[in-house]
């Protein structure tokens, strides 16, 4: 048959429909949910705030439900993984070394905005406004809490840091048996691809809860709340801005010598995600995800994001203290000295664990005023505003557990710099429909 014979493949009747990107979804959402949280105010509508609030909920429930078991096998399997990574122990020393030093570079900034700006002036708080919070950290109990009393627990009421460490020793044991464990090793990975697959699931949810979650927190708190902490929020806004856009890139451009343009392109729909969840460890599957497009080896991600989604805490476990301390400070009229800066830049570095990636950095907080000897019901003063601080703070972290895998990489020459230069967020959603229908795409 000649080509000019030969049938033609039928035309498609009408337009497809355009897709609407992934973070183009978010942005929408954002505004959509701003909007209708504003009119849930504004208005009182009873149903709309009850909408606005299962939806966002529901989505984080649904996040945190395999946050645990994610958190187990993610830490397992990365450090077996090492094992494939030549120096290995070259690269883990190297990365916590980097995490250390872009969290010092952190609190200084955080510390300096504070000086600078004076939050806690002209609030119009006393220490009357103020309660304890329910929960505390000290460094007894960050100690002696990272090892648990059963590994029952530590699932069931979502201690991180504990399920980390019987992650590592169970990681650590596997390395130690080899082939005898191999069947165990076999098992973890299969179930962590599952637990992968579900919250990617769960993620392509993240519009419609972001739409909840921030309805809801406009709804809830509106601009009064605000207003009373002006200077302590555009503090913290701006601290993040500042490592997120300045910090960040300089160390792409300088250290790594890549484009942070081209950063910010291939890792925007993890940090829009963080924003709106206000989890490290819910976002960090598409955090590796992102990591990998961008030239990380993925035998060198899979370990680099898990570790950092429960450590790397630049938003929450630097900045946030640091400005919240001075702000705590002034209100209660407690004057610091030059010795209690040095402790907030300790307790920032070296204490950054005790966030363990998930919602909110109360723990971290407590953590540090009580180093410092600030009192306790200084935490309650800024409950009221930590979901809307709190969405900058996650968004700063997880870019900072995207970038130091980066500068990693990049100065261990083991950085895929073809792929870093063409890596684009944007093409998340093609890729992950082909991944999910080998089937369509083999009889294609």
């Amino acid at each position: 048959m000649s080509p000019e014979s030969s049938p033609e493949a039928p035309v498609p009747s009408g337009r497809r429909i355009p897709k609407v990107p992934f973070w183009a979804q978010i942005l929408l959402a954002l505004v959509l949910g701003g909007l209708l949280g504003w009119a849930a105010k504004s208005g009182d509508i009873a149903w709309l705030r009850t909408t606005l609030d299962k939806t966002g909920s529901i989505f984080v429930q649904l996040l945190m439900v395999v946050v645990a078991p994610l958190v187990f096998f993610a830490i397992l399997v990365s450090i077996t993984n090492l094992r494939n990574v030549s120096n290995a122990a070259r690269l883990a020393t190297r990365t916590l070394l980097w995490f250390m030093v872009t969290s010092l570079i952190a609190v200084v900034i955080g510390l300096v905005i504070g000086l600078l700006t004076d939050p806690g002036s002209g609030t119009g708080l006393t220490a009357a406004d103020g309660a304890d919070p329910k929960k505390k950290g000290s460094w007894l109990d960050f100690l002696t809490g990272i090892v648990p009393t059963d590994v029952i627990t530590p699932f069931t009421q979502l201690n991180v840091l504990q399920i980390v460490f019987m992650a590592a020793v169970a990681g650590i044991a596997v390395l130690q048996l080899g082939e005898k464990a191999q069947p165990l090793l076999t098992f973890s990975e299969s179930v962590l691809q599952l637990l992968q697959k579900v919250l990617w699931w769960v993620i392509r949810l993240a519009p419609l809860g972001s739409l909840g979650l921030v309805g809801k927190a406009v709804y809830k708190y509106g601009w009064d709340l605000i207003g009373k902490y002006a200077t302590f929020t555009a503090d913290i806004y701006v601290g993040c801005a500042i490592v997120l856009f300045v910090v960040y890139p300089l160390l792409l451009a300088t250290v790594a010598k890549v484009s942070p343009v081209r950063f910010f392109k291939g890792a925007w729909p993890a940090i829009q995600l963080a924003f709106v969840s206000r989890s490290s460890v819910g976002t960090m599957p598409l955090t590796q995800r992102v990591t990998e497009r961008l030239g990380v080896p993925r035998e060198y991600a899979s370990f680099a994001v898990p570790f950092g989604s429960t450590t790397k805490m630049d938003g929450c476990a630097s900045i946030y203290p640091a400005i919240a301390a001075i702000f705590v400070a002034q209100v209660f009229g407690v004057h610091l000295e030059l010795r209690d800066y040095l402790l907030i830049v300790f307790v920032s570095v070296i204490g950054s664990a005790a966030t363990a990636g998930l919602t909110g950095a109360t723990v971290m907080l407590t953590l540090t005023l009580s180093t410092l000897g600030l009192p306790m019901a200084g935490v309650g003063l800024l409950l009221a505003i930590d979901p809307i601080v709190d969405m900058m703070r996650t968004a700063t972290n997880v870019a900072g557990q995207s970038v130091v895998p980066i500068i990693v990489a990049s100065r261990e020459n083991i950085l895929d710099r073809e792929a870093y230069a063409t890596a684009d967020g944007s093409k998340l959603d093609d890729e992950q429909e082909a991944a999910e229908a080998p089937a369509a795409l083999a009889a294609a």
